[in-house]
């Protein structure tokens, strides 16, 4: 075996994360692309087999069998017609492989042109190889979070250096008021991942709901191992988040997990999302349940629920209006993506029995406000409302 070549080779392929058999197929590809300049005919399918123990290589012209001339016209360097395989050897049947061997004569050389044909092969084969190894690797970390360092900014887009690729994060990815500088270090979310000629097309983001789940992954433990999971995210980045969790083994308290010793936990999270408040809630398959806990921190009298349209109308009362909606509506509007239903939240009163028959009369429902799970606010103006309920 030639020792510089097996270091070459061997080099190569941990350098650039491709199969040992993968560069030799490109050192053959290479060799023919440089005989077909220099020898090679019109009608030759050239294929070259290359023996890295030896250095020496074949040439070969091949060609498959098939019955027709119609069909040999379609590719002519690479099919013969049945008649005229059965000329070079009787026992050619459709299908067979013919494998002539035009190998050049000792002491031929390939030429410097050839040569150079060659090498240009090779390099742009071992580009494509290692684009190919580079976007199987970043789609495997689709929805992944990885460390990043701002590498330039273009407008409100920035580019992020990934260390073996560069990633895009959009101004509709971006956590809504945050600010970035070159040299700045960053978690990211690797959103999408396509091929693109020059490298993967990595888009990324840091609004996404996932950044906020893969990030408790990171800080607890519980959720890492299993006996913790989140079941539901819902966010307004840079402002807002709820998260549902619960727990899958007996004794652990998964907001409590969440949370950690003094807070710790979860102001990490907290910390590198820009200071974006996170409220944990319990889940539970028990609809009513749920939603009551996706209002905190309001406290929540009634839930009456829809199944068939799915939507869930929500009794609180008058002094907890404003918190159980929030402000502009972000309270109500989270905790309906969170659950998945369209949350309708009623003011009630606690009356006395002289003003009952009053209420009895009037089908007003001060503080009324409607919510769809995609967040859209289906009263005229929720603080308003929130304010007339208090005066009230």
């Amino acid at each position: 075996m030639n020792d510089q070549l097996e270091q070459a080779l061997d080099q190569i392929a941990e350098e650039k994360g491709i199969s040992r058999q993968e560069l030799i197929s490109m050192i053959e590809l290479s060799l023919a692309a440089a005989f077909r300049k220099d020898y090679g005919q019109r009608d030759q399918n050239i294929v070259v087999e290359f023996d890295p123990e030896t250095m020496g290589t074949k040439v070969f012209d091949v060609k498959t069998v098939v019955e027709t001339e119609e069909m040999a016209a379609e590719e002519p360097q690479k099919l013969i017609v049945l008649e005229e395989a059965k000329k070079i050897k009787k026992t050619y049947k459709v299908g067979d492989e013919i494998r002539t061997d035009i190998t050049p004569k000792t002491g031929t050389s390939y030429g410097r042109i050839a040569a150079q044909t060659a090498k240009q092969v090779i390099i742009q084969k071992l580009r494509e190889a290692e684009r190919n190894v580079q976007f199987s690797d970043f789609k495997a970390k689709e929805r992944t979070l990885q460390n990043g360092l701002v590498q330039r900014i273009e407008g409100d887009t920035i580019l992020v250096d990934l260390g073996k690729a560069t990633g895009v994060l959009f101004p509709s990815e971006q956590i809504r008021g945050e600010r970035y500088a070159i040299g700045q270090r960053l978690k990211v979310l690797i959103l999408h991942v396509e091929p693109a000629t020059k490298g993967p097309k990595i888009t990324l983001s840091r609004s996404h709901p996932d950044m906020v789940r893969k990030l408790f992954e990171l800080e607890v433990p519980e959720i890492f191992n299993g006996s913790v999971e989140i079941k539901a995210v819902a966010r307004e980045a840079g402002s807002r988040s709820k998260i549902a969790v619960i727990s899958t083994q007996d004794g652990i308290d998964p907001i409590g997990s969440c949370v950690g010793q003094k807070g710790s936990r979860v102001q990490t999270v907290m910390a590198e999302l820009g200071g974006e408040k996170i409220d944990i809630i319990e889940y539970s398959d028990d609809v009513v349940k749920f939603i009551a806990n996706a209002l905190s921190p309001a406290k929540i009298l009634n839930v009456q629920l829809d199944e068939e349209n799915k939507e869930a109308k929500v009794g609180v009362l008058e002094d907890q209006l404003s918190l159980a909606i929030g402000k502009a509506g972000q309270n109500v509007r989270l905790a309906a993506r969170l659950t998945g239903w369209k949350i309708d939240i009623n003011g009630e009163k606690i009356e006395s029995e002289d003003s009952s028959q009053q209420t009895a009369d009037s089908d007003q429902k001060p503080g009324e406000v409607e919510v769809t799970p995609e967040g859209s606010v289906e009263a005229e103006s929720i603080d308003s409302k929130a304010e007339e309920a208090k005066k009230e």
